[in-house]
Parts: structure tokens; sequence; C-alpha cells
């Protein structure tokens, strides 16, 4: 993230950190290193263990949804098979 420019990003539009977008992961702790509250590591480190919780929650959410079906990526037959079968109920 710090490679592809994610601090710039933030700099770039700290005048719109009221906004709701604005309060996502990353974000959030980029304002606070900006603001002088926590330091780069931690800003760092914040980022990564927030992204992990939003990730679990959104895994935890999409297994408890039964209308979503799961592939591996290796599984591209089967994935067809699944988009034809689909197509027959529209």
């Amino acid at each position: 993230m710090m490679q592809r420019g994610l601090l710039d990003e933030v700099r770039s539009v700290i005048r719109f950190r009221h906004l709701t977008a604005k309060k996502t992961v990353g974000y959030r702790e980029w304002f606070r290193h900006l603001d002088g509250e926590i330091s780069l590591e931690e800003a760092v480190d914040l980022i990564k263990g927030n992204t992990r919780k939003v990730a679990r929650k959104q895994l935890t959410w999409f297994r408890k949804e039964n209308r979503y079906k799961w592939f591996r990526p290796e599984q591209s037959a089967e994935i067809i098979g699944w988009i034809e079968e689909q197509q027959l109920y529209l």
C-alpha cells in the first residue's frame, strides 16, 4: 500500500476527511498519522490489523448467506456449468 502511493492519495483528499467514505480503513489511520496522533509505523500496523478485522467480518457475513456459491479458481469447468445452470432460471 505504501509503495502504491496510499499516503499521497490520503494527502490529496484530506479536505474531504469529514465524508463517510473517508472514514474507512486506511484513511482513518492515515489522518491520525498526519494529525501527529500516531507514528508512521503505528498507522501501518493499525491499517493491517483493521483490514484483517474487516476481511474476517466480510467472510463471516458471506458464509451465512445461502445465495452465494463459492468456487476455487481452478474450478473453471464447475464455474461455467453453474453459470449455464443459472441462465435456465432467467
